[in-house]
């Protein structure tokens, strides 16, 4: 998958209790552009080459790791039913405010509803949720300190 590098060369992999990455505002990995390539969600353009090559949609599941599909449930796996997409149910409607496991569960939700006007409904709150800037990150104390403590 294509996208800018946002964060400094060499930076520490900081996961989230659940797996995750960790994605914070006061990340200091980030470098100064990446800071505002990850506001806008211009890091994300480059993966439109990804849809050219149909290694990806406009609209489906955000891929995960590798290492997560160990991670999954038998359910779960159904996330790998469709193509990964550049934006997706749970990007357009919770961004970056949920946990991993519920974000798994939001693009289940997708894949069982999915449909044209579904699409369009998620393409649209897509592009409300970039020009707004809601949510882009997930925001705890645990995860602040996590920071600090690898990073500081």
């Amino acid at each position: 998958m294509y996208k800018f590098r946002s964060m400094k060369v060499n930076a520490p992999d900081i996961r989230n209790s659940d797996g995750s990455t960790f994605n914070g505002e006061g990340d200091n990995r980030l470098t100064k552009i990446g800071k505002f390539i990850r506001k806008t969600s211009i890091d994300e353009l480059p993966q439109v080459l990804n849809v050219l090559k149909r290694d990806m949609s406009l609209i489906g599941p955000r891929p995960d790791l590798p290492e997560h599909y160990e991670m999954y449930t038998e359910k779960e796996k159904r996330k790998l039913e469709v193509l990964p997409g550049i934006t997706g149910y749970n990007q357009a409607f919770y961004r970056n405010s949920v946990e991993w496991k519920e974000r798994i569960k939001n693009d289940i939700y997708y894949i069982d509803n999915i449909s044209f006007l579904m699409d369009i409904k998620v393409l649209l709150k897509t592009i409300k949720i970039i020009i707004k800037r809601e949510a882009v990150f997930l925001n705890t104390d645990v995860q602040k300190e996590k920071l600090n403590e690898k990073v500081g």
